[in-house]
């Protein structure tokens, strides 16, 4: 473990002005998350897990506080350079796959690739990758329609590793996803931090959190 947190949020605030009132989605959260951690994100909805997410995913970033990713503080980073921490950094799993719809499973996975490398991928990580995650050539031709749940998750898995992140945030990874292909992709997971990677997760359930190193509560945005 560095001495540097790969994460870092000191006070953080995030509030939304609207019409009826201020709402505070994040009233002073810090939280420091080191290198090679896998934490689990709880609370009830509407306690501001996913505002949490989107602060260390630099979806978004703080009204009031700091959020450090990799020592960098997003408040100070321009666009350009928020996006590229975004792109480099940062590999993202969410509960509803977000893959592109016309897009083949492969061209799903590189798509990031392209964003980053600027031409095809002529390595063959694309594949790799997808044959790791139990996707084969044939599936990998497939749009996301014609894939199962698990398996768009598998291809969502892929894509959120193709430009070798150091920060996989996981939103709800399983929720769409019946127990025992919920069992293999938190088993991939688990895997995937024992290489090194960090590994943030928001989850409802106790027994997907039992996978992570540590469960932080979150309530009423603040950490419990």
């Amino acid at each position: 473990m560095g001495s540097t947190p790969v994460i870092a949020l000191e006070n953080v605030r995030k509030i939304y002005p609207l019409p009826s009132g201020d709402v505070h989605a994040l009233d002073g959260v810090s939280l420091a998350i080191e290198k090679g951690e896998f934490v689990a994100i709880m609370g009830s909805s509407g306690s501001g897990k996913s505002t949490l997410m989107n602060q260390i995913g630099c979806l978004d970033v703080p009204t009031e506080g700091t959020v450090r990713i990799e020592g960098q503080d997003i408040g100070q980073l321009s666009d350009y350079d928020l996006t590229a921490l975004r792109r480099d950094s940062i590999g993202y799993i969410f509960q509803k796959f977000n893959l592109i719809p016309l897009l083949t499973a492969f061209e799903n996975v590189e798509y990031p690739w392209l964003l980053r490398q600027r031409r095809y991928d002529d390595t063959g990580r694309v594949q790799h990758l997808l044959d790791q995650v139990g996707i084969d050539a044939a599936l990998a031709a497939h749009r996301p329609s014609e894939l199962s749940g698990g398996q768009q998750q598998r291809v969502a898995v892929a894509r959120a590793l193709v430009n070798e992140p150091a920060i996989l945030l996981c939103d709800e990874p399983t929720g769409n996803l019946d127990s025992k292909t919920s069992t293999q992709i938190m088993e991939m997971l688990a895997a995937l931090n024992h290489e090194g990677r960090t590994v943030i997760m928001v989850t409802h359930d106790a027994a997907t959190a039992e996978y992570a190193d540590r469960t932080i509560l979150i309530q009423d945005g603040r950490i419990a």
